[in-house]
């Protein structure tokens, strides 16, 4: 390098700092504190976040705690999306945003514990109250399984906090319908993957996750080939069994060899096996199939058999087996998808047990709330979130009291998923998902006017009502995040 170019070098390097110096200073504050991007987040949702307030106050409303007597004229203080106050003489903060609360009820944010909302479309939803038999089939095999050590059906280690997809559009109308916390679970095959605890935020993935490891569901699914292994519920249920037992032995295997080096033969790794023995030392829950009289019988016998944590879903036969399930100490989910008679069914075909099923299985909550069972509703297929409050309704109209029915949204599955010092009801110290009603919420009439999710704003606005006949036609205002409110 000649001396010519060694006498520029310093003036260039100057030159360029100066203007990336320059370039930094010109950037608006808002763009450089968004941070990297987030998948399926849209920009304006990015920049919505940065000025929006974190501190509410809803003054003068009738709480619903839920945990606690009903407040009839009372205030919920919000701070960084933590409930820090909440009573009939709570203070609140100059810096608060205050909320007039007169006519308007407020209740704990809903769970919909048992939904794929958050992992993409709902295209592959099951049909209202299931399938018949263990659970469905699962998709067309890549390759022949000729036996359980070809871990047909089996992806454990699929948590569903990792898979989270933000464009999913159920996210938002599920917020919209008071939803504010879904239990979001893979499910195809028989071990599909992990069940999360994930809150209907406008926010980056991992700010949404509450509880990435929740639950570990099963589903005694078959493969659609007769050649390939398991063809069949006796299949299906052998090979979980097997798998079960693999996974223990594993687990001891692991712990001798870790003793015991010297001398010895590492055991095979086994993926299925390692994430399974996580689940049982951590007492993950056990989800097991069990929405008619048969299912039943064989979730608890099954529970009994591997001595897990279980708890059972379906239940919509409920009504019929409420005392052996209370026996059984095993707590519920329930999928209020009812069934019905499809469009297009054959009525010639349609059984007695059908129509029974049918008429009763609404009355199903209203038995296992008699026979003192803890259980949880959750949405089971329902493609529109409306439709769920509806079908709650259906099983207060069966039975059910409204204070129960509330549980079964809030309190309950909060307490099932271990989630339960952090969700569920109103109280200080809680997560601020809240949601603000007009009225009665199984009330037919009743608007949801605020939803509150990890303490931001989301504003639900109402539809247009149509004008008189001939005049100007409104098109529906769309609820978002707009503004301070988000």
């Amino acid at each position: 390098m000649n001396s010519r170019m060694k006498n520029r070098l310093p003036a260039l390097s100057f030159a360029m700092f100066a203007a990336a110096t320059m370039s930094a200073l010109l950037v608006p504050r808002a763009v450089l504190a968004q941070g990297p991007p987030q998948t399926g987040l849209s920009a304006s949702a990015g920049l919505a976040h940065a000025g929006e307030p974190r501190f509410f106050a809803i003054k003068g409303a009738r709480i619903v705690p839920v945990s606690g007597p009903v407040i009839e004229k009372g205030t919920v203080v919000l701070a960084n999306g933590i409930i820090t106050a909440v009573g009939a003489d709570a203070q609140i903060p100059a810096e608060a945003e205050v909320i007039d609360g007169t006519g308007l009820t407020v209740y704990p944010g809903l769970i919909d514990a048992g939904t794929t909302v958050g992992l993409g479309a709902a295209e592959n939803e099951a049909p209202a109250g299931g399938r018949r038999g263990g659970g469905p089939r699962g998709p067309v095999p890549t390759k022949i399984s000729t036996g359980p050590q070809d871990r047909p059906l089996t992806t454990p280690w699929v948590v569903a906090a990792d898979e989270l997809n933000l464009a999913d559009p159920r996210i938002v109308s599920w917020r919209e319908a008071g939803f504010t916390t879904g239990l979001v679970q893979p499910d195809t095959g028989i071990f599909p993957g992990q069940g999360s605890v994930i809150d209907f935020a406008n926010e980056p993935a991992g700010e949404m996750v509450v509880k990435p490891r929740a639950t570990l569901p099963i589903a005694f699914a078959t493969e659609p080939s007769f050649a390939s292994f398991p063809n069949s519920l006796m299949g299906s249920i052998a090979y979980v069994r097997q798998v079960f037992s693999d996974a223990r032995w594993y687990q001891d295997a692991e712990a001798a060899y870790a003793a015991h080096r010297e001398g010895q033969e590492h055991p095979a790794y086994d993926r299925t096996d390692v994430v399974l023995g996580d689940a049982l030392k951590s007492n993950e829950p056990i989800l097991l199939p069990a929405n008619d009289q048969l299912a039943i019988y064989r979730a608890i016998r099954l529970a009994n058999e591997w001595q897990v944590r279980a708890a059972m879903y379906g239940a919509q036969n409920g009504y019929e087996m409420a005392s052996e399930i209370a026996a059984s100490k095993m707590p519920v989910f329930v999928n209020v998808n009812w069934p019905h008679m499809e469009k297009g069914a054959d009525e010639e075909q349609i059984t007695l047990r059908e129509l029974r099923l049918w008429d009763r299985a609404p009355s199903s909550p209203a038995a296992l709330a008699k026979a003192g069972v803890t259980f949880a509703f959750y949405s089971g297929g329902i493609k529109d979130p409306k439709e769920i409050l509806k079908n709650v309704k259906k099983a207060i109209d069966a039975g059910l009291s409204p204070d129960d029915a509330l549980k079964a949204l809030t309190v309950n599955p909060a307490e099932m998923l271990g989630v339960g010092d952090r969700l569920g009801s109103i109280a200080q110290g809680k997560i601020a998902n809240l949601v603000v009603t007009d009225g009665d919420l199984f009330n037919d009439k009743t608007k949801i006017k605020d939803v509150f999710v990890d303490g931001h704003r989301y504003r639900i606005h109402e539809e247009a009502s149509p004008g008189p006949p001939g005049g100007e036609h409104k098109p529906p205002m769309q609820s978002g995040s707009e503004g301070a409110g988000r």
